[in-house]
């Protein structure tokens, strides 16, 4: 029977993923987000318990894979696809005839084609069974849902909600995003392994440094978060080296 709790846990990734969706299709990106959390959490378990219970499977692996390309693949285009058609009524100016026709909006779903391509490449490539190459889709989904919750905390004449909600800005957050999926950056794994602390003192350390930063920034420590993971992967890659 044990064998079967890390894909459960999986399956709760996929409904949590599910009901974000709906909630981004009503413009809720709020309760969106905290769908999302709330699958990322299982999405963390359900490979820790795989480990703990000697439940890996093959096909635990693709179920993985599939519930994280709806809730970190399909949601965070989705809601860049909104924040895209959002900006004018975040910013009082009138909407374009054209805006809802163009082709803009659409550039947000660039992030769930990037996600799609990293998700299969994470299962076949053997270079990423202990860390990642390229920025976890999960990450990925954190950085892109914490805009819109960055904006609701933020006044129309603040210098980072004028930022945030500039187009050409999210137009560049959608690429960026886009190129660290699938960037040959090694980056140190975010699962604990096992009950043992020497084995997993930098993801405690990391843990640690992100709650403080939620704790004291709230959603702005989000974004900050994610680029200090690649900072301070980089560092790690570079003492690895030097120790071997």
């Amino acid at each position: 029977m044990s064998k079967y709790v890390p894909n459960f846990i999986t399956l709760l990734n996929l409904s949590s993923g599910l009901i974000a969706l709906i909630y981004a299709f009503d413009n809720n990106l709020k309760m969106a987000f905290l769908w999302v959390c709330l699958g990322i959490f299982f999405d963390f378990w359900d490979g820790f318990f795989a480990r703990i219970l000697k439940a890996q499977s093959e096909v635990g692996l693709q179920l993985d894979s599939l519930a994280d390309m709806v809730t970190s693949g399909v949601v965070p285009g989705l809601v860049m696809y909104k924040m895209f058609e959002n900006i004018y009524s975040l910013t009082g100016t009138d909407v374009p005839d054209d805006f809802y026709s163009n082709f803009i909006p659409y550039i947000g779903f660039i992030i769930t084609l990037a996600s799609c391509y990293r998700l299969a490449k994470f299962n076949v490539d053997t270079r990423q069974i202990d860390s990642f190459i390229g920025l976890p889709t999960p990450a990925n989904t954190l950085f892109i849902m914490s805009i819109p919750m960055i904006l609701s905390q933020s006044s129309g004449d603040d210098f980072i909600f004028n930022i945030l909600s500039n187009p050409y800005v999210l137009m560049g957050i959608t690429l960026l995003s886009a190129f660290m999926l699938n960037a040959e950056i090694p980056l140190f794994s975010l699962k604990i392994k096992q009950l043992n602390f020497k084995e997993n003192k930098l993801q405690i350390f990391f843990l640690l440094y992100s709650v403080l930063l939620l704790v004291f920034l709230q959603y702005l420590g989000i974004p900050l978060i994610i680029l200090s993971y690649v900072v301070l992967s980089i560092f790690n890659n570079k003492f690895q080296q030097k120790q071997s």
